[in-house]
């Protein structure tokens, strides 16, 4: 198999009964829609495998879900706590203004008057608004290695251009 751009959208967690069922731990938006995505690509011994959900249903406040070909509790036991990856391509396609948080890091960020902060190594979900964390490789004039932006579209963050790379911000730099 090609080793194609993976984008993990959750992770197995215990096993649960003995017929080879998993607990899921879903990292998308809504949590039920991680089995939308398929096929899942699953890294057993270096090497990707691709799995088929045959059945999953509701537990909880979690999910669990039936791997094609797992069909033991001992099968199951060694694929807990690996990631569960889909292939990028096969991502809804987004409107012209939208974009994956995926696409952001690595992107320079610079201010509206042009001062460059950085790339973006991270982003925190803080409940009210995200956050991007930007960094560089040494102190910049204003002595500062790492800032964070909140990404507040229209107002702080006033354009992301992913051909040059680059997300402009208004953002005073002594911050």
């Amino acid at each position: 198999m090609s080793e194609q751009e993976k984008v993990v959208i959750g992770k197995l967690g215990a096993s649960y009964g003995i017929r080879g069922w998993l607990k899921i731990f879903s990292y998308t938006d809504n949590p039920r829609s991680i089995f939308d995505y398929k096929p899942w690509f699953i890294k057993v011994c270096n090497e990707w495998k691709v799995f088929q959900v045959e059945d999953w249903k509701r537990h909880g406040q979690g999910w669990l879900c039936k791997l094609q070909g797992l069909d033991q509790r001992a099968t199951a036991q060694t694929m807990t706590n690996t990631e569960i990856t889909i292939n990028a391509e096969t991502l809804p396609v987004l409107l012209k203004d939208e974009f994956y948080w995926r696409e952001l890091f690595g992107m320079e960020v610079i201010t509206t008057q042009g001062y460059s902060f950085g790339k973006v190594t991270d982003i925190w979900e803080t409940g009210s608004n995200d956050v991007l964390v930007i960094t560089t490789n040494m102190k910049d004039v204003f002595g500062k290695k790492e800032r964070l932006v909140p990404f507040l579209d229209g107002k702080v963050i006033k354009l992301i251009d992913r051909s040059a790379q680059r997300i402009e911000v208004d953002w005073d730099p002594r911050f």
